[in-house]
């Protein structure tokens, strides 16, 4: 089959099927790509096929669960050069004996999402580096989301068992290194993150991140909740700082590809408008913060990153009547048109993006420009556009790193088709070159919000829809199931759903960003300095509550 990784050629549902031949069990329609089951114990030699032969070098998503006679853990594959091929490898194992060989020597990211999978699910993986739970404690009984977990059940662990996870910092007896604790309580984690790091004399040996403080069971309440209504609210508590929208619009492009609803013109003009303000909102977040990390900014570089921030967020104050919470997506469009008088908003909104050119310059010659910032994140925190890939790294990271991947120009959604802008890369792959991508797309972000409102202000005043007609309730066919992303603040925010026939999710699975390029930062770190570790956590722009949910 002549395929390759490079040449992104399409590669045909008979191509697939005749590359992994008698090794698939059954076939599977889902909405977005074919599924293919297969054997458990053939999962690393079907994926080294998948990836190799036929180009599918992306891991967006591992999605478990349990149905009445059988566990399975769903592989999402895609193409970094063409993300719309898509491929789905199912891999079913017994109720009695849930085990599965593991996909971790295939694709890196596999680690952490097995071991999500065993942590809440229950699925044992074969071969897997390192099987621990992730987001509960290691003294959890049960797996939350298996059919037989009791949810009444006490957690009652013995004493010796009951230890503080956070152990004192110490010195090896048996070598010379030092184990030091970071977090999980401290500024520089961005959240509740606790980083277990090994230091030899002051280089670091190896890195730690453990997660979980954050779990909010996001998924399971989407899962309890009707698709018409009650789910929309929660994206905007994934990634909480500004992305509301685009969160919320990762849910939408999956429910409405679900339930076949076609969005009207106008409502996707107004979609990407306030999506892209609030990528400028998380983006002014991301380097004002590391600019505190790196070289302790808080009055000047921290401050006016917020004073910008704050326009934006008046802005969508205006549009959507809230300023993080924004809850303003519909299904089949948004809640309400742009606000009276129009030219108000059109003004407001206007001025700041002529303000922006010079703030950005400002923010080169505060930032970029600094010797001890160039210092501390120049070839600092190199990663390697292969490895990131292996890690299923995307948005910034990736774009960083040279890889050449976003959403929005490559499986078009919106109205981002019928724009012009770029794709914003740097070859630096350090911490340096991730800072300079996030101040490049502002400026990209800035003139597609341009360019919305010109469509915006000339779009006549008796065509103006803004939502489709959407049953009142939502009830897709049993069975079906469909993996969606959007290009978030952060990166691929993909949501995997499967209808039952009623009006909620049998299951939902959010695929974070910032879980993804979390995982990275051990390769990141390891050889370099404590300080060098916190800059390159901060030049990953995590949000603990999109890594946890």
């Amino acid at each position: 089959m002549s395929t390759g990784l490079e040449n992104g050629l399409e590669v045909s549902e008979d191509d697939l099927e005749t590359l992994i031949g008698d090794r698939a069990l059954d076939r599977e329609d889902h909405v977005n790509a074919p599924g293919f089951v297969v054997r458990p114990d053939q999962v690393q030699e079907v994926l080294t096929d998948l990836r190799d032969e036929a180009g599918f070098d992306h891991l967006s998503c591992l999605t478990a669960q349990q149905y009445e006679n059988r566990y399975e853990s769903i592989y999402h594959l895609k193409k970094y050069a063409d993300p719309t091929q898509e491929v789905s490898v199912v891999v079913p194992t017994a109720v009695d004996e849930p085990v599965s060989q593991s996909a971790a020597p295939v694709f890196r990211t596999a680690d952490w999402h097995e071991r999500e999978a065993y942590d809440l699910v229950g699925i044992e993986y074969d071969d897997h580096p390192d099987l621990r739970r992730i987001l509960l404690p290691d003294t959890w009984q049960g797996h939350p989301l298996s059919l037989e977990y009791d949810q009444e059940q006490p957690q009652v662990v013995t004493l010796s068992e009951h230890e503080n996870p956070v152990q004192p910092d110490h010195h090896d007896t048996e070598s010379d290194t030092m184990f030091l604790n970071i977090g999980p309580h401290h500024p520089a984690t961005h959240g509740v993150l606790h980083v277990k790091a090994v230091l030899d004399g002051e280089t670091v040996v190896d890195v730690d991140p453990d997660i979980g403080y954050l779990h909010r069971c996001e998924e399971q309440m989407c899962q309890s909740g009707t698709y018409r209504h009650q789910i929309m609210p929660y994206p905007d508590r994934w990634d909480y700082v500004s992305a509301g929208l685009l969160n919320e619009w990762a849910y939408a492009r999956a429910a409405e590809d679900l339930a076949d609803i076609e969005v009207p013109e106008y409502a996707q003009v107004i979609r990407t408008m306030s999506a892209e303000l609030c990528r400028i909102a998380a983006h002014m977040l991301a380097l004002g913060t590391f600019a505190l990390d790196v070289f302790g900014d808080f009055t000047a570089v921290f401050q006016y990153a917020f004073r910008d921030r704050e326009v934006v967020q008046d802005i969508l104050e205006d549009l959507t009547g809230q300023r993080l919470m924004f809850n303003y997506f519909r299904l089949g469009g948004v809640a309400w048109d742009l606000p009276e008088p129009r030219e108000e908003f059109f003004e407001k909104t206007r001025e700041f993006l002529d303000d922006l050119p010079a703030k950005a310059e400002e923010y080169h010659n505060l930032i970029t420009a600094n010797e001890i910032f160039q210092v501390r994140c120049v070839d600092t925190g190199i990663l390697e556009p292969e490895v990131a890939k292996q890690y299923g790294c995307t948005g910034p990271v990736a774009r960083g790193s040279g890889v050449d991947y976003d959403l929005r120009r490559d499986d078009p959604y919106g109205y981002y088709p019928e724009l012009e802008w770029n794709v914003v890369t740097e070859d630096g792959m350090d911490n340096y070159s991730r800072v300079l991508v996030r101040m490049q797309e502002v400026k990209e972000s800035a003139k597609i919000i341009e360019q919305c409102i010109d469509v915006l202000e000339e779009w006549p005043e008796d065509d103006r829809e803004i939502q489709a007609n959407v049953p009142r309730t939502l009830k897709p066919d049993a069975d079906t199931e469909v993996y969606r992303a959007v290009e978030a603040a952060k990166g691929e925010l993909g949501i995997y759903m499967r209808a039952d026939g009623t009006d909620t999710p049998a299951r939902f699975k959010i695929r974070s960003p910032c879980f993804h390029n979390l995982s990275t930062l051990a390769e990141m770190a390891q050889g370099e300095y404590i300080p060098d570790l916190i800059a390159s956590l901060g030049s990953l722009d995590i949000v603990l509550g999109e890594v946890d949910r």
